[in-house]
């Protein structure tokens, strides 16, 4: 039904207009009586066999919304009926900010990508916050990710880190701190070693803190050089946080099917998708060569069909998440990465 029909009524417009109609739907009909309980029904696979304990939470299954979708936490509950086992909001900065101008978001259908400069639009972290406390869903793990405001300067991010982990400490499981959007810019400088071990560092003091700390991820940039990663798994195994989460969106344009022109005339932003498929899972399979099997990885980028999650979880991901794919596969596409974890289980 998605492929035949949602999909086509959807692609008939921009990409952000068709994100808010989604939202709009999605919000609508769920609130019919039981429509959650079918809904439910027809995408949730439940079993003992998919529960996945990482980094001291019980994830349902290993299937997760990657953040970017539900940035503002407006539709926690609903989205847990599509079949994820975790739900990332954000990202989310201390103060609201609109982001960059439109248009920011655009399709390659040909290559089932997509490109955004968002630029980290959203409410503020405490706006978020307030939604996350009125969720009736608590089964599924929510993720908060956090970041920097576009106008705070890059020696005083560690602040903005900070205040944004204390706004959603009690209504989220885990913290994801990203460092890696292309799309604020000199955010990605924050990914060399001093700066990030500072970031790090200073959360993981703050969290200490706390009578439960929770657990800290971080999100890296599919563009860094073996080099750079293996300075990531120095500052992971430094600063002790929980793992990584692999990958953000790419500035590389290499290998597309879309025209050469058509891309550049989108312009500057990450790319997302197909595209990202080898690249993501290359590195997953470089840092879970470095890091012990107690430091969790999350593998995200370019996840379109069962056996993309397969391969992302042989690599060496512990759990995997989606976000293009779920825009051009549909819910439907959850269900049969579970189903296919599922009978891989001997």
């Amino acid at each position: 039904m998605y492929k035949l029909f949602i999909k086509p009524f959807l692609f008939l417009f921009n990409p952000e207009k068709a994100h808010h109609i989604t939202f709009s739907l999605l919000r609508f009909f769920l609130c019919i009586p039981f429509a959650k309980q079918i809904t439910s029904s027809l995408f949730v696979v439940k079993s003992n066999k998919l529960v996945r304990n990482i980094a001291g939470l019980s994830f349902p299954n290993p299937v997760g919304l990657a953040a970017g979708l539900d940035k503002n936490a407006l539709l926690v509950d609903e989205l847990a009926c599509l079949g994820f086992g975790s739900i990332e909001i954000g990202t989310v900065t201390p103060k609201a900010q609109s982001g960059n101008d439109k248009p920011r978001l655009f399709r390659l259908p040909k290559d089932e990508a997509l490109i955004n400069r968002m630029g980290f639009n959203n409410d503020g972290a405490s706006a978020a916050a307030i939604r996350l406390a009125k969720r009736r869903n608590k089964n599924i793990i929510v993720g908060g990710n956090i970041g920097k405001n576009k106008a705070t300067p890059n020696e005083s991010a560690t602040q903005d880190y900070i205040l944004c982990f204390n706004d959603l400490y009690e209504v989220v499981d885990y913290f994801v701190v990203n460092v890696s959007s292309p799309n604020t810019p000199n955010l990605r400088e924050l990914q060399e070693k001093e700066p990030l071990t500072n970031i790090l560092s200073t959360l993981q003091q703050e969290n200490a803190k706390k009578k439960i700390p929770k657990p800290i991820f971080l999100k890296i940039a599919p563009d860094l050089t073996d080099t750079q990663l293996q300075d990531i798994v120095e500052i992971v195994i430094e600063t002790k946080i929980a793992g990584v989460i692999a990958t953000n969106t790419t500035i590389s344009r290499d290998n597309l099917i879309t025209s050469k022109q058509e891309v550049t005339d989108m312009g500057a932003g990450g790319l997302s998708g197909k595209p990202l498929t080898t690249r993501s899972t290359n590195v997953i399979k470089f840092l879970r060569s470095k890091l012990d099997k107690h430091i969790a990885i999350i593998g995200v980028g370019g996840i379109h069909s069962a056996q993309d999650a397969i391969d992302k979880l042989n690599a060496g991901a512990d759990l995997i998440q989606l976000y293009t794919g779920f825009i051009y596969k549909g819910p439907a596409l959850i269900k049969k990465i579970n189903k296919r974890i599922l009978s891989e289980i001997k």
